[in-house]
């Protein structure tokens, strides 16, 4: 559209914006007390299943906070999910199997997608979204380690012993899962691009579980694959991952266009590391938004001030929004970015057309 806010899509590619683009991770859902009666009783799943439902899920955040991008209300598992692998999201627990993943017969259970049949409910909710939206929209998969720890573990875990036990134990077993888990996410994201996301996120959240050898090693070359495909689409690619300040640099490396930043890492410090090539994506601290506004104001300024006036930067959240949060505070985040970020910049701002 020719109105649509384009800041968040020319920040992650490094030129100049009309204002510092803002979104939050996990911006749909649990805080918003409008989420509630929409999303309805049984499994996250069920309400990712329904196009209409998922997609006025998805609006709800723009709607109420101005944000500069809207992120499909879906989960990393719906891939698996779909492919009938056996996994479920427990309310309070987070994604469990009946059957773990524990050997290579389990292989077959990760059967390719097809999107024309396997991912149609996600599709109708992104045509939908295309035509509501006046911001872009984020679509975004589950990388292949933070997927194999839940296939593997069998629900979340803190120490992903099993995990890092089949990783180390088996290397051809753990690549040829990571593949499979790889193709899922390829297909998934590309079905998301051609339906009309304008960007995507690659989330590997638990990837900061690793030393950065046995990341290089055994988790890069899959994520580097995944962006690789993504790369003919011509959209920006954004990569998370919690605790990842020590592979910062390699997220950088397996070929995003922006890394995200959470809140142990300064965002100078993360430009440092990344050694400018990328954009970045962070990092206020989500407990802090229940804080007193006059805390959260002076944390905001900080993060402004740390990035210290780059280009190809956007302002979100360290991780995801806590269940908790006033919805209001966030309103009030996105306003205090909205008009002080641009005065941290270096360039003069574009007047959007």
């Amino acid at each position: 559209m020719s109105n649509q806010n384009k800041n968040l899509l020319q920040a992650a590619r490094k030129q100049p914006v009309s204002r510092v683009p803002v979104w939050f991770m996990r911006q749909a859902g649990r805080s918003l007390p409008e989420y509630f009666p929409v999303r309805g009783d049984g499994s996250i799943l069920d309400a990712i299943s329904v196009p209409e439902r998922a997609a006025e899920i998805t609006l709800q955040p723009v709607r109420r906070y101005d944000v500069d991008a809207a992120i499909l209300f879906s989960d990393i598992v719906t891939p698996i999910w779909a492919s009938g692998f056996g996994i479920d999201i427990t309310p309070g627990v987070g994604p469990e199997c009946d059957k773990p993943f524990t050997g290579a017969d389990d292989l077959q259970r990760l059967r390719p997608l097809d999107p024309d049949q396997d991912l149609t409910f996600q599709t109708d909710a992104i045509k939908i979204l295309v035509e509501e939206l006046n911001v872009p929209l984020i679509g975004f998969a589950g990388a292949p380690f933070t997927l194999a720890a839940y296939l593997i573990e069998g629900r979340p875990s803190r120490t992903y012993d099993k995990v890092k036990t089949l990783m180390m134990s088996d290397e051809k077993l753990w690549h040829s899962l990571c593949d499979r888990l790889a193709e899922l996410a390829i297909c998934t994201l590309t079905s998301q691009v051609e339906a009309g996301a304008e960007a995507i996120q690659l989330f590997d959240s638990w990837a900061g579980a690793l030393h950065p050898d046995h990341y290089r090693r055994f988790v890069a070359p899959h994520s580097a694959k995944i962006f690789d495909a993504m790369a003919s689409l011509d959209i920006p690619r954004f990569h998370f991952g919690i605790n990842s300040g020590e592979l910062l640099d390699q997220f950088a490396d397996v070929g995003p266009d922006v890394v995200g930043v959470d809140w142990h890492t300064s965002i100078s410090s993360a430009r440092e590391r990344t050694k400018n090539r990328v954009a970045l994506q962070g990092n206020l601290d989500p407990a802090i938004c229940l804080a007193p506004w006059e805390v959260v104001e002076n944390e905001v300024k900080r993060v402004l001030a740390d990035n210290d006036g780059n280009l190809g930067y956007i302002f979100n959240l360290g991780h995801g929004v806590l269940p908790n949060t006033n919805p209001e505070t966030l309103e009030r985040v996105v306003k205090l970015v909205h008009e002080i970020g641009t005065s941290y910049q270096q360039s003069e701002p574009v007047v959007e057309q």
